[in-house]
């Protein structure tokens, strides 16, 4: 990761030195937070954080402004109840600490129509369309410049509210368009780079199901020393995954149905993926490693132990590519193959021009074979993998 360099910090003290001032005007200073703490969780896995308003917390923006949830202005009034629970837009980002001792990230969450929550029923709380759109644009640009955000970027966001839920703590205004409740996203350094991703298994997640149901058994370490804790909020690269079930393998799916993909390790680990709202290509067929950040929704206000997956940033194929033979008796090529994915390949000299060969090939029995024409010209064949 880049570091950041003596622009940062002389910006971090001119923006402290404005906030010294705001104390003698008697609006409360800023304390800052670290991620580590404000995520902090008790024995069940709910929130254990007793800081307190405003603070201000440090961060990469790790994902891109729409990726997570859909931001489309939808308003729905609570119409009698008609429309109970209906969000309408929700956005969604997270950053990732980079401060020395601290780890983790958070999630910054926003949704448009709060009044249709069963427990709020007051539309007067929920944003309008254009309402929506101009609190949009305040929270995906720079504060102060009005610079666009984007991932990469390093952000300090002042909190005035954040409430926990599904096993992690985020910011967010409380359910309530009311102006005390907003937060404000202040841009230290454009481009200072995206965390490399910590290379993991599903092991430093799960436990083996030996039980033949395939369940993931999440650990769950409250010191958040280990497991789906520890690396919650954080970009994360696990290794040689194979799909047990890719049911939510589309980005235009609901969040819910986004969340059906389950993954093995061959080894008894399965874990949950998230596909996000953008195409990372096909389901992958053979071994892969998926690249994205670990999430938790437990679905519960007071159980935090469970509910970790990884949203899906990208996908790196691991499966190797198959052997080539020659059955020179028949004028045949082979491969062995467990999908159609590879394309054969010709060309007249190693270092030339590649292109495909247009016969189609023949599977039988795990086989794909090609018939091709031997001629006393020299050519050469490769598989390439069909994206």
């Amino acid at each position: 990761m880049k570091k950041s360099g003596l622009k940062t910090n002389c910006f971090f003290y001119r923006r402290a030195a404005l906030s010294f001032l705001t104390v003698l005007s008697g609006v409360v200073f800023a304390q800052a937070e670290t991620h580590s703490n404000l995520q902090s969780v008790n024995e069940t896995g709910a929130s254990a954080w007793e800081g307190s308003f405003p603070f201000t917390i440090r961060g990469v923006i790790t994902t891109t402004l729409d990726e997570v949830l859909d931001p489309t202005p939808n308003f729905l009034p609570w119409d009698n109840g008609a429309n109970s629970g209906k969000m309408g837009a929700e956005w969604q980002i997270f950053i990732q600490a980079v401060d020395e001792g601290d780890f983790g990230g958070t999630a910054l969450w926003l949704g448009q129509n709060y009044g249709n929550q069963p427990w709020i029923r007051n539309e007067a709380l929920s944003y309008t369309n254009e309402a929506w759109l101009e609190n949009l644009s305040r929270v995906t640009t720079d504060s102060e410049s009005g610079t666009a955000l984007a991932p990469g970027d390093l952000v300090e966001v002042t909190v005035r509210k954040s409430l926990a839920y599904g096993g992690k703590r985020n910011i967010n205004e409380a359910h309530s368009n009311a102006p005390d409740n907003k937060f404000d996203v202040y841009l230290l350094e454009a481009d200072y780079g995206l965390p490399e991703p910590e290379l993991i298994t599903l092991s430093d997640l799960v436990l083996p199901d030996t039980s033949g149901e395939n369940a993931q058994l999440n650990i769950f370490d409250q010191t958040r020393q280990t497991g789906g804790e520890h690396y919650q909020g954080t970009r994360v690269r696990i290794n040689s995954l194979q799909i047990v079930s890719a049911e939510g393998w589309n980005p235009e799916e609901t969040w819910s149905k986004r969340g059906n993909i389950k993954v093995t390790d061959g080894n008894n680990h399965f874990f949950a993926l998230r596909h996000p709202r953008r195409n990372i290509g096909p389901v992958p067929t053979g071994v892969f490693d998926a690249i994205g950040i670990i999430n938790q929704e437990s679905g519960s206000s007071t159980l935090g132990s469970t509910g970790y997956e990884l949203l899906i940033q990208e996908v790196v194929d691991q499966s190797p590519v198959p052997q080539l033979y020659i059955d020179a008796s028949n004028a045949m090529i082979l491969w062995t193959a467990e999908s159609s994915d590879w394309v054969l390949e010709s060309a007249s000299t190693p270092d030339g021009s590649w292109s495909a060969v247009e016969v189609m090939p023949i599977f039988e029995e795990g086989t794909y074979k090609v018939k091709i024409e031997f001629s006393q010209k020299q050519s050469f064949y490769r598989l390439r993998k069909n994206k």
